[in-house]
């Protein structure tokens, strides 16, 4: 680990007046640093009209970098005190093209002889183009023909000196996989991440530069369409705890993103007097002026397409992956999101709770909501947990990376028995039993008869005589269900309905269709495909229960009525 502090307290100050946020006091070693950016200003941008140098067309937040990542190398001991870098930057700030040149720096500075390094891109397109921009700054500059073997029928680039190679390839985790190399750039990791293994190759490579003390891993990318998620989330939030100074790491963060706090105001990060504050190269591979014609054409378009505009153009981070056909609910459901809200406050802060569950087979999520009321507000407070059997993570390949997101953050439980998991579904439903505050629980009547079993045999009874009613029951579904989801979204618009704001629930949030169904409207597991949304399920089955205005229970009674 770095002894360097790569903390900068001041990101949002520097970005508000132009100036990379990079901290201006890294110890860096000035020789190394300076003949870096030289080299770098040196080379040519092959497809800019006049061919200009990095000097003549670039900006001071590449030169910063550069400046940082190569003169963090000790000339003594070899180490490079920057082993990693994260850059988050809006689309058409040239990162692709930056990237490649900072790749052919390498290689020029490096003394290691016949060293590896690698650039790789998720798709072929941006990887030529990668290619083309180092091959390109080569071909325009006489003494680097010279230095250089071009090889483009392999897409390498050798130092014919040093017989160091550059190989520039489509990211494949099966040729990846075990590659050492001296130097590594990932281009576009919010792609990169979605793909299968990609998590277990990106270990892999950042294993292989071990070897190397003078090795370095960087990552360029924008934020991405949907959630973040899987390799790209867990490097994404690591930078940006090194940035504010809440871990140490060898990683420099360079996040040209919107505090949170205008991320979720839409007039705040809508404003293009704001825009310049993510966008470094404004003014040279893109204008202001011309990313509001694209802003009003997004905008013109739908929010979705608004929101995907938002997080290519601006790094707005998605939370629901909005489209045409959502829940109307969706649109209100971050808004309502309560930090901290945890099952001990619902119990605490209720007068009354209802619980709802909604399971299916082993590549479904069995989902758990409890809604309690509460007794000086009013409000309905919600808070859920979800279980998966691994299966899961084989049957949804795509989806194995977020299961994993998911069970990190607590609100999934990934579990070989589906018993194990039955039983603590009860076990939280028993906890609201013996807080004296619930009043049913409420199930699709097919196919969850084990786990009502097991919330019987955790104590629950099925029903009472005082107040008489039924404690377990079952909810309608299909149309019957549209008057809880047409109740649900009313108070999510309301303000009235508030939430944890797990990131599971945005998503299952997000996943939910709207099927029309003559005067009514169905969310089901058929309209949304394979995305999941039984943990949504599970809350329109407690929505359903608390929309008959419960009464808060008296001692409870064990004794049971048939039913």
């Amino acid at each position: 680990m770095s002894g360097w502090d790569l903390s900068c307290p001041d990101w949002e100050a520097r970005l508000r007046s132009g100036r990379p946020p990079i901290r201006d006091d890294l110890p860096l070693f000035t020789e190394e640093a300076e003949r870096a950016v030289a080299i770098f200003k040196k080379l040519r941008l092959a497809d800019v009209p006049g061919t200009p140098t990095m000097a003549e067309a670039g900006d001071e937040w590449i030169f910063a970098i550069v400046r940082a990542l190569f003169g963090s190398l000790d000339p003594m001991t070899k180490a490079r005190m920057i082993r990693e870098l994260f850059l988050l930057v809006p689309k058409k700030n040239s990162k692709t093209t930056y990237g490649a040149l900072i790749m052919v720096t390498a290689l020029l500075l490096n003394e290691r002889p016949s060293a590896p390094f690698i650039m790789t891109a998720p798709v072929q397109d941006v990887a030529e183009l990668a290619y083309e921009a180092a091959r390109g700054a080569i071909g325009l500059d006489p003494v680097l023909e010279k230095k250089f073997h071009v090889r483009d029928h392999l897409k390498t680039i050798i130092h014919r000196e040093t017989k160091a190679a550059l190989e520039i390839m489509t990211f494949d985790p099966s040729v990846l996989t075990g590659q050492k190399a001296a130097g590594v750039l990932i281009d576009e990791l919010h792609v990169v991440a979605k793909m299968a293994k990609a998590s277990s190759a990106i270990r892999q490579l950042r294993g292989g530069t071990l070897p190397f003390p003078e090795a370095f891993l960087a990552f360029i990318t924008t934020q991405s369409e949907e959630a973040p998620t899987g390799v790209f989330r867990s490097e994404l939030l690591k930078a940006r705890r090194i940035r504010d100074g809440e871990q140490r790491g060898a990683m420099l963060p360079v996040l040209y993103e919107f505090p949170e706090a205008m991320q979720k105001d839409r007039d705040a990060w809508r404003d293009p007097k704001n825009w310049p504050m993510v966008t470094p190269n404004a003014g040279r591979s893109i204008t202001i002026a011309r990313l509001v014609e694209d802003y009003e054409t997004a905008a013109a378009s739908g929010d979705d397409e608004l929101r995907g505009w938002a997080s290519q153009h601006l790094n707005i981070e998605i939370g629901l992956a909005l489209r045409s056909d959502r829940w109307a609910g969706a649109d209100f459901w971050e808004g309502c999101a309560r930090d901290g809200l945890d099952l001990d406050e619902v119990l605490e802060r209720s007068e009354v709770v209802v619980a709802g569950i909604d399971g299916g087979g082993l590549d479904d999520l069995l989902g758990l909501a409890v809604v309690g009321r509460d007794r000086e507000t009013r409000e309905w407070l919600h808070w859920g947990r979800a279980w998966a059997h691994p299966i899961v993570l084989e049957r949804r390949k795509s989806e194995a990376a977020r299961f994993r997101d998911f069970e990190a953050d607590g609100d999934l439980v990934l579990t070989e028995e589906m018993g194990d998991a039955e039983a603590e579904l009860a076990g939280y439903v028993k906890r609201c039993w013996d807080a004296g505050l619930l009043h049913q629980v409420g199930a699709d009547p097919y196919g969850v008869g084990t786990i009502l079993d097991a919330i019987v045999a955790a104590g629950v009874p099925r029903a009472v005589e005082s107040p008489a009613r039924e404690v377990v029951v079952g909810v309608s579904q299909g149309w019957k269900l549209g008057a809880a989801i047409k109740t649900a979204e009313r108070a999510l618009a309301a303000g009235t309905l508030v939430h944890a704001g797990s990131p599971l629930m945005a998503w299952c949030v997000g996943n939910a269709r709207v099927e029309p169904k003559g005067n009514a409207i169905l969310i089901t597991k058929q309209a949304s495909g394979t995305a999941k949304i039984d943990p949504l399920m599970a809350l329109f089955n407690a929505v359903a229960l608390m929309s008959l205005n419960p009464q808060p229970p008296k001692e409870p009674s064990f004794q049971f009525f048939a039913v």
